[in-house]
């Protein structure tokens, strides 16, 4: 064995030098101990996982729980909270002060566990949205999570894919990888499996060489993982790399500013009761703990808390509806969404692609069967026929399997007819390769005799993709592509096992088929061949791809989602345009929409060629009217999205492809295919569909309208509350009355209604007619004019209550303690209504039902267990300064509570009725 070569070993480096370019690919499987067809055993990939660990960059570390709680004390008012407490105790004041501190220490308690849910929500998320990597393992094709690779794996490569690992390539074809990222070359590197340095070599001069964090832009290859996780070249360089990166909403920000500014109104009026406190004689501390408790349950300081709680709960809950949302943005984002911009494939259908019509040697062929299963018959009208008796359309079926990337298993069960069969590759290729399974024609028995030897893989502007293949001593090139493309490039046609000349005649009854196919809604390709006498080294669609065998076509039916029919309808009601996009032909785009109900006449569509004839400024008219856009390439697509945004919509955009990227960065969400996509879409994209449905898209619109709304709500149900606490001191210190509240009982009130309730609002359900309004403006404020009259409504209303139930108290009791016993009661029996009532800004409590929020009454539950616990537990009365309260005069604290409650549904009936939104 040469010097350079090393061993794989348990602990640590896989190649002791690092200089793995300079062996041959057979060498390192040896080393490897892998096989470069058959992969890695799925127990000895377990076996290396565990010894090598995850194939992923080491995160930076996160804060502990203990440094989660000392971060809680770091607010301003928290400090002066705690300072005033140790002045408390300092002048004898010692249950008060113990009981300060207590609640600080809930509070901060309080603060840690949603800090933390909201944390191992987020992390959850990020797992979800690991890349994934194709494998060869056990010698099938598998798809796995990147960070489960180990040294050994055989990794597939195609357009589009993010490098997983470092891997030593095996198989490259026309393969081209973008290394800026890793050695800041500006042109995609071509990449050589074949080449074997002998002496040290640059990193980016490695041409047999992939590196983790690299994009493949053109090609496939396959190669050999040599290096994972921090022991890549990427993790040499970069110790701690995060691939999520925090970040701050505009919602989040618009909070923050709210919320500075509701702090300094809160000190502010702090502070001038405080100083009328002094001026009426009342001693100093007494009116400093009451100002600094005022302070502090005016703020609503666990809201920024509860925000990233509630975000991070919907995505979650997203996530169980099939949208993958990564970015908090475009959570709030989607409750404005006006447009959706769709592709066709997959999305608005089921992406089953079933062959269904043949047209060669001048007639048609039907084949029976549907989706992915192998099997079915040939029939010519109604007559069943064997198709390997005829010539032409047994070429037609070879053709279409060989020129062909995608492969059919079958899985499940012994038994054929119950076994589940799926297409690892292209859907539309996929039909292909059943066809000819039906046919009795395998991919697998012909590449025995012609396999692949060069190809020109499919790109959007050629719209074709060829192969090539040993034929009688000589070679043969065979093509597949769009009908009116391949059709330009052919001079040729195969009748009746011949090659003669392709007449006008020939070419005008192929035009005929391929509309009349195209206006049953199917997918047509078109298939082709051309003798070669010499295999070419480097292949170029320019010498290849011209004068060509016309053999036929072959048309494809992938119905519409039943769900995603339903969604445009949902999505009409929720003033929402859908929009579909596809590369198909204007026929079957316009059949397809049809069915799906997005149009109704063909006027409202467009194709590619028209959009290619436009200026700026008629595509800005003119796509105010479109609601579908056939046989357009990917680059369409960002002047698409462009023209839309122009117009003032909020656009959504899905996108599978490297092409994509453009247009997914351009839309306000860019919405990546979980199942097609390929890494760069992913990872450029705000949102992923697990299922690559339509459907998935509106249901994260409406959900992003309801986390929006919940926001809404606990924001609207703090603000009342804690407005309505600053107005009770004020008021009363300014009509000359006792303060109505003690401080412990100000911040045990915070502690009661701040949490639980508030919570609860951010995880209410949906409302019924959340998506027959209309989306939300940008730029509309969080708290918007009918919030504003809400608030006050709410506030003056929970003020005089209060006051009112404070100044009979001390009228019919004579007792200072038993007033106040009064109106700390009624102050949080009234909040926990308040709570009730916040679940809808709209529509009765009654209306959405009482007791359909669990979360709601486990919360006030609790509040009021805790609330009884201080009145009626000796003593706790004596820590919070209570008294005991009779069944009658608790009747008068639900009295006196249900007054704000009441005004609350009363003002929604008004306010509806006057048009606040």
């Amino acid at each position: 064995m040469r010097k350079n070569k090393c061993r794989y070993n348990k602990g640590g480096s896989l190649l002791e030098n690092r200089k793995w370019y300079t062996l041959h690919a057979t060498d390192i499987a040896e080393l490897l101990s892998t096989h470069l067809s058959k992969g890695l055993s799925s127990e000895v990939a377990r076996q290396r996982l565990e010894e090598q660990g995850y194939n992923e960059l080491v995160s930076k570390r996160g804060l502990t729980f203990f440094e989660m709680f000392l971060s809680q004390f770091k607010d301003f008012l928290v400090i002066i909270l705690i300072i005033a407490s140790l002045v408390s105790m300092l002048v004898g004041e010692v249950i008060d002060s113990a009981v300060i501190i207590m609640i600080v220490i809930l509070n901060a308690i309080l603060g840690v566990i949603q800090e933390y849910r909201a944390n191992k929500a987020l992390d959850a998320l990020k797992k979800m949205a690991a890349p994934e990597a194709r494998v060869i393992r056990d010698g099938t094709v598998q798809v796995i999570p990147a960070r489960e690779l180990v040294p050994g794996d055989i990794v597939l490569l195609e357009a589009g894919n993010y490098v997983p690992a470092d891997l030593r390539l095996v198989e490259s074809v026309n393969l081209k990888i973008d290394e800026s990222a890793l050695t800041g070359e500006s042109v995609p590197v071509e990449k050589n499996a074949d080449i074997v340095f002998n002496e040290e070599m640059p990193l980016g001069d490695r041409a047999n060489s992939a590196f983790m964090g690299t994009v493949v832009t053109y090609g496939r290859g396959k190669g050999i993982v040599v290096s994972t996780g921090m022991k890549t070249e990427i993790g040499m360089i970069a110790e701690m790399l995060e691939s999520y990166q925090d970040e701050v909403t505009p919602l989040q920000k618009k909070l923050e500013q709210t919320g500075k500014a509701l702090g300094i109104a809160s000190l502010v009026i702090s502070g001038i009761v405080f100083l009328l406190g002094l001026l009426r004689g009342i001693q100093f501390l007494e009116m400093f703990m009451t100002a600094v408790s005022l302070a502090v349950a005016a703020i609503p300081e666990g809201l920024p808390a509860i925000v990233t709680i509630v975000l991070a709960l919907g995505m979650q809950r997203m996530v169980k509806r099939n949208a993958l949302v990564k970015k908090l943005h475009a959570v709030e984002t989607l409750g404005s969404t006006t447009v959706i911009c769709s592709d066709k494939t997959g999305t608005l259908t089921q992406n089953q692609m079933t062959a269904t019509k043949i047209f060669t040697n001048g007639q048609f062929f039907s084949i029976s069967g549907e989706g992915y299963r192998p099997y079915g018959e040939f029939y010519i009208d109604s007559s069943k026929i064997d198709p390997k008796s005829d010539t032409c359309l047994e070429l037609l079926l070879k053709i279409g399997a060989l020129c062909n990337d995608s492969r059919l298993e079958g899985s499940g069960t012994e038994h054929e007819d119950q076994k589940s069969w799926r297409i690892l590759g292209d859907p539309t290729e996929g039909a292909l390769v059943v066809a000819a399974a039906k046919a009795g024609i395998f991919v697998e028995d012909l590449e025995k005799t012609q396999p692949r030897l060069n190809e020109i893989p499919f790109d959007s502007d050629r719209k074709l993709m060829t192969t090539i293949h040993p034929f009688d001593g000589k070679y043969i090139a065979y093509t597949k592509g769009a009908p009116d493309v391949l059709l330009s490039l052919s001079s040729y046609i195969y009748k009746n096992g011949q090659e003669v000349p392709l007449t006008q005649e020939d070419i005008e009854a192929i035009i005929a088929a391929n509309k009349a196919m195209a206006s049953q809604a199917l997918r047509v390709l078109a298939l082709a061949y051309k003798p070669l006498n010499d295999l070419p080294e480097e292949p170029k669609a320019e010498d290849i791809e011209k004068d060509f065998v016309f053999v036929g076509l072959i048309g494809m039916i992938d119905p519409p989602r039943p769900e995603a029919i339903e969604a445009i309808k949902t999505c009409k009601q929720a003033g929402i345009w859908p929009v579909m996009i596809t590369g198909d032909h204007r026929d079957t785009a316009v059949a397809i929409a049809k069915d799906l109900g997005l149009i109704e006449s063909e006027a409202g569509v467009l194709t590619g060629a028209e959009l290619d004839s436009m200026s700026d400024d008629e595509m800005f008219q003119k796509s105010r009217e479109v609601s579908v856009y056939a046989r357009v390439s990917p680059i369409h697509k960002l002047r698409i999205v462009e023209a839309i945004k122009n117009n003032g919509h909020i656009v959504a955009m899905t996108g599978d492809g490297v092409n994509d990227a453009p247009a997914l960065k351009k839309a306000d969400i860019g919405v990546a295919m979980g199942i097609t996509g390929t890494d760069v879409a992913k990872e450029t994209a705000d949102m992923i569909l697990v299922d690559d449905n339509f459907a998935s898209i509106v249901s994260a619109v409406e959900e992003g309208r309801v986390i929006y709304s919940n926001i809404r709500k606990f924001i609207f149900f703090l603000l009342s509350c804690n407005i309505a606490e600053i107005l009770i001191i004020f008021v009363s210190m300014l009509a000359g009355l006792p303060i109505p509240l003690k401080p412990v009982q100000l911040l045990w009130i915070n502690v009661l209604t701040d949490a639980f309730p508030a919570l609860a609002l951010g995880m209410e359900k949906k409302e019924p007619d959340i998506m027959q309004q209309p989306p939300r403006r940008p730029e509309e404020p969080i708290i918007d004019t009918r919030m504003r009259w809400q608030i006050a409504i709410q506030s003056i209303f929970m003020t005089v209550s209060i006051i009112g139930v404070f100044v009979f108290a001390l009228k019919y009791t004579d007792s200072i303690e038993k007033a106040r016993t009064f109106a700390f009661a009624t102050l949080i029996f009234s909040e926990l209504l308040r709570a009730f009532s916040a679940r809808s800004e709209t529509h009765s409590v009654f209306k959405i039902g009482f007791f359909t929020n669990h979360f709601m009454l486990w919360g006030t539950f609790i509040s009021l267990i805790l609330l009884l616990a201080v009145i009626y537990v000796p003593f706790l009365r004596t820590i919070f300064d209570t008294t005991y309260l009779s069944f009658y005069e608790m009747d008068i604290v639900i009295i006196f509570g249900l007054i704000p409650f009441a005004a609350a549904e009363i003002s929604k009936i008004f306010l509806s009725s006057r048009g606040h939104r």
